[in-house]
């Protein structure tokens, strides 16, 4: 069959456009290292395709409330990030974390890049509710016997008093979401570094080193006993509740809210127990109260249906599940650029629960 001109035409036309959408998808920015030192240069790479004609920009945006702060004009190949943006360096402690993103002319191409300011962190201490005086005492003891459960150290207070802070640079990585796989289907959740950057970062650490593969769900509190649904926990290795990473980290101080399919850190009495071990909300009106008093650092943004299988099994004494879902396998992959984001699941969602209960 011979082509007419004016299809063939057509064809290739509509080929060259597929293909140069294929390499819109491939630009990114990227950065030379993970640290930069206060002052320095910050290197990185601009990556666009060579046949594309149009402007390269590089706007910043404020991470917590994705509002432009800044925009530059750039060039394939590595550029200081500092040199287009001078303000970095200028502020004498950055209290904010900053996104990069690549514009191929007006649309925004590949994932951001988190900008991280290095500065002292807070240290979280308990706070004695009879007296109001600070407590340091470290004890490893966790939560009702040998679980991390939320609930159970939630009385009383939380604070990390004020401290001197110094910035000493910047950590700069391509943004991250972090998929897990289940026994019951996929979760995937956005990480939230500007509300939590350091648990962010330690989580994230966790995941690419293959921390979560086959971890069991080992507690399911569906319900509060008002009703009220609440979380399901995992990240324990050991599967009894008592496990972790073979280190903690402190409390971070987040204004991300608990609410449905937020992720979070559990922890044992000692605020600064934190470590491995997570838990998923169930619903706002179950957990606010946490709100302050644990670290919330990501939000379920796929998987809604999954995580209410999981709330919904057969559970025993102490909450744990008779046949535990497993993470069968976790990873990260590159956010979505900025504009391309869907919201996270949290925002009204208003999980229905039932779970089984054993037969007497």
């Amino acid at each position: 069959m011979k082509i007419s001109d004016p299809l063939r035409f057509g064809i290739l036309t509509l080929c060259a456009v597929l293909m140069g959408f294929g390499s819109f998808a491939n630009a990114q920015l990227t950065a030379d290292h993970l640290y930069f030192g206060l002052g320095r240069r910050v290197p990185i790479n601009v990556i666009a395709p060579e046949d594309f004609p149009g402007e390269l920009t590089i706007k910043l945006y404020d991470a917590s409330t994705l509002i432009e702060v800044g925009s530059a004009p750039a060039a394939r190949g590595r550029v200081g990030l500092a040199s287009l943006f001078p303000a970095l360096w200028e502020l004498e402690v950055p209290k904010r974390v900053l996104l990069a993103q690549l514009f191929l002319d007006e649309t925004a191409t590949g994932a951001p890049l988190v900008i991280q300011p290095l500065v002292t962190p807070n240290y979280a201490m308990n706070v004695d509710p009879a007296t109001m005086q600070y407590s340091e005492a470290r004890d490893a003891k966790p939560a009702f016997e040998d679980d991390r459960l939320p609930v159970l150290h939630a009385r009383g207070r939380v604070e990390s008093p004020n401290r001197e802070v110094t910035f000493s640079g910047y950590r700069i990585y391509v943004e991250q979401e972090v998929v897990i796989d289940t026994t019951m289907g996929e979760v995937a959740f956005r990480l939230r570094p500007d509300a939590a950057p350091n648990t962010a970062f330690n989580f994230m650490h966790l995941v690419d080193g293959g921390f979560y593969s086959d971890v069991i769900f080992h507690r399911v509190v569906a319900k509060l006993a008002d009703g009220r649904p609440f979380v399901i926990q995992v990240g324990d290795p050991s599967g009894t509740g008592s496990g972790g990473p073979g280190y903690m980290i402190d409390l971070e101080k987040s204004d991300l809210r608990h609410d449905f399919g937020v992720l979070s850190m559990a922890r044992a009495s000692d605020p600064n127990s934190n470590g491995s071990q997570v838990f998923v909300c169930l619903s706002r009106e179950g957990t606010a109260f946490l709100d302050g008093r644990y670290t919330a650092f990501a939000q379920a943004v796929s998987g809604g249906e999954v995580i209410r299988k999981i709330a919904a099994v057969e559970v025993g004494a102490g909450d744990r599940p008779f046949d535990p879902p497993m993470i069968t396998r976790a990873f990260t992959r590159d956010a979505p650029a900025i504009p391309d984001r869907t919201a996270a699941l949290g925002a009204g969602a208003q999980p229905v629960i039932e779970q089984s209960q054993p037969e007497r």
